[in-house]
This record gives structure tokens, C-alpha cells and sequence, in this order.
């Protein structure tokens, strides 16, 4: 059975762009990291994670995206997240990863930002 959970990327100027779509949990968390770790060795190295479309985050999907922010920071990388959601958001300020991500409402946003 397939993790329910879609993920695709394209390019805009020297950003690529990731879009989950789906649960990010333990069950899609390893499906996420190789795709991430792919990126990483096409040689991508600023990334918009957006996650406008995740219905539901638990702690290993959090995990999963920090492991890829050090992924990406250890090439120099950048890595942004777009996040829409009251509940995801809050779920990044209870536990301090709002302090730890850059946090933007639309893909535009995070690529104009620095």
C-alpha cells in the first residue's frame, strides 16, 4: 500500500519548489527524507517546502523536516516552509520550530523574502 501521500517540485529562478500533499507522519516520513536527500544530490539548494496541502503533522514529521533544514544548511543551502494552517502553525509555536523555520503564507512570499 502506497503512503497517502503526494510530492512534487519544480523550479522557479534558483528556488526549487516542494509541494506535500497528504499526512506527514511516521508512515510517509521516510518517502519525504529520500525525496529531500534526491534534491540535495541533483545539486538543489534552496528549497520552499510548501505544506499548504498536509492534512495532518505528527512529532516524526517534524523531525523529518528538521532533518532536512540540516541537510540543506550543511551545503549552505536555504530551506523555507509555507505553512497556512491555524492548527500546523500553532503546532510549530508550541514547539519552537516557528523560532527555528522561516514561515511564509504563499510560495511567493518565501522566494521574495531574505
Amino acid at each position: 500500500m502506497e503512503p497517502p501521500i503526494e510530492i512534487n517540485h519544480s523550479g522557479v529562478g534558483d528556488w526549487t519548489i516542494v509541494e506535500i500533499r497528504g499526512e506527514v507522519d511516521v508512515y510517509t516520513v521516510p518517502v519525504i527524507k529520500q525525496y529531500m536527500i534526491e534534491r540535495l544530490a541533483d545539486g538543489h539548494r534552496r528549497f520552499v517546502v510548501d505544506l499548504r496541502g498536509v492534512a495532518f503533522i505528527d512529532s516524526m514529521g517534524l523531525g523529518v523536516l528538521v532533518g532536512a533544514l540540516k541537510r540543506v544548511q550543511s551545503v549552505r543551502g536555504e530551506l523555507k516552509l509555507v505553512i497556512t494552517d491555524a492548527h500546523t502553525k500553532q503546532l510549530f509555536a508550541l514547539t519552537g520550530l516557528r523560532h527555528v523555520f522561516p514561515i511564509y503564507d504563499s510560495v511567493y512570499q518565501a522566494r521574495r523574502t531574505s
